[in-house]
């Protein structure tokens, strides 16, 4: 019987809160969509959905039928998790598909933090940053799907519930777990039903966990799930284990990328120094099957290293694909393409792929049929390898956040660097 359910917003965010979980002694499978059978056996079950940016009654209504399989599995605590940069608009999903899981559940209240240190992710006064950056003024504030203009996530978590939204700031988070517990308490006894949470440090972020112990929901990035199985530990119930064992790695490597993150484009760059890359065009050829074509002729003959294949572009290009072809059609464009590429990779004897971008990944996962992925042992921070079973030894797979990753990502994935 699992010990905590998880809801995701996303599959690279799936994997990395997964990821966090394992690292903290949890055994975690990812279940792609929701879960329509029995669950595998693990300590934490995280079923990643592609929500982020849906309809918000989409998101809503997939994140209550996974929310109701994780009860029916016999989870008692759950955790919803989206993106460490707080991706949404003003009309959602994190604050509709919050209230949902709270309504669901009968709980009054709920703490909400995104951040994640390691990644340089940090809240503070109620604001949260990238680097040194508000988020207001990082790379984010340009994303073509969610735009983040507003560093102040009470504020912004304000605009997506009628529930109202306070703050536990850092001089509280620094006294404690037990001083975060009576803040929140306090909280909700003032008819708050949100606390955005201060954290700058994995020790903050630990304290955080251990004082939502009693909380029935969690919600924030995969940082604040690093206190979490202390919990579980300390009652007892997560006995000492190897939870990142998976088997061995075996197949020919490649990369897909589709994120067009800053990060995913610097890793592309510094990809070329150490393995073959393709750089795709969607611009120039608005056409799933000319793009996964070209890039499939190109991988023959190449794929005896480790391949990089990327359809990620600058907001400038990004920008023009949209006017041309629509906002929808340019996201569908190039994760269609990246999706039959890795069909068609896996049939040529690929089997350990990473893909970089949460869209991109969800879109891999979904054409090759895959239902879960066993977790494993961390690239870098947030970033696992992960185990699909299957004939020959089965799919290993590393789904990457489009920001996640240092630098020379693709080629320390393969042992390159």
């Amino acid at each position: 019987m699992p010990l905590l359910g998880c809801v995701a917003d996303d599959f690279t965010g799936a994997t990395d809160l997964a990821s966090t979980l394992v690292r903290g002694g949890m055994s975690a499978v990812q279940v792609i969509g929701v879960p329509d059978g029995p669950l595998p056996e693990a300590d934490a079950v995280v079923v990643a959905l592609k929500s982020r940016t849906n309809p918000a009654r989409d998101a809503v209504r997939d994140s209550l039928a996974a929310l109701d399989a994780l009860r029916a599995a016999g989870c008692a605590r759950f955790f919803f998790k989206y993106c460490s940069t707080f991706d949404s608009t003003d009309e959602g999903n994190i604050g509709p598909v919050a209230d949902a899981l709270l309504e669901r559940l009968g709980a009054p209240f709920a703490l909400a933090c995104p951040a994640f240190p390691a990644n340089g992710r940090s809240v503070y006064r109620g604001h949260l940053f990238v680097g040194d950056a508000l988020l207001s003024e990082s790379g984010m504030k340009d994303h073509p799907l969610t735009p983040m203009r507003d560093a102040n996530l009470v504020r912004v978590l304000g605009r997506q519930t009628a529930g109202r939204v306070g703050l536990v700031n850092l001089p509280v988070v620094g006294r404690g777990a037990a001083a975060i517990r009576d803040a929140m308490a306090a909280l909700a006894a003032g008819g708050h039903r949100y606390a955005i949470v201060d954290a700058v440090t994995e020790a903050d972020l630990m304290a955080i966990g251990e004082a939502a112990a009693e909380h029935p929901l969690v919600t924030g990035g995969s940082g604040v799930a690093m206190g979490l199985p202390g919990n579980f530990r300390r009652r007892g119930r997560l006995p000492p284990r190897d939870a990142a064992a998976l088997p061995a790695r075996r197949g020919l490597g490649a990369v897909l990328a589709g994120s067009c993150s800053p990060a995913t484009l610097g890793q592309v760059a510094a990809a070329r120094t150490a393995l073959p890359v393709l750089e795709l065009d969607p611009l120039e050829t608005p056409d799933a099957a000319a793009l996964a074509r070209r890039a499939l002729d190109w991988a023959e003959g190449r794929l005896g290293a480790p391949i990089v294949i990327a359809a990620s572009a600058p907001p400038g290009k990004v920008a023009a694909l949209q006017a041309r072809i629509g906002r929808d059609a340019a996201g569908a464009l190039v994760e269609e393409a990246l999706a039959a590429v890795a069909e068609g990779l896996v049939a040529r004897g690929v089997g350990q792929l990473v893909v970089a971008g949460g869209e991109t990944s969800g879109a891999v996962v979904s054409r090759l049929g895959l239902r879960a992925l066993r977790i494993g042992a961390e690239i870098d921070p947030g970033v696992p390898w992960t185990h699909a079973e299957g004939p020959s030894g089965g799919l290993h797979l590393a789904l990457k956040s489009g920001n996640f990753g240092a630098p020379d990502f693709f080629a320390k994935a393969f042992g390159r660097t």
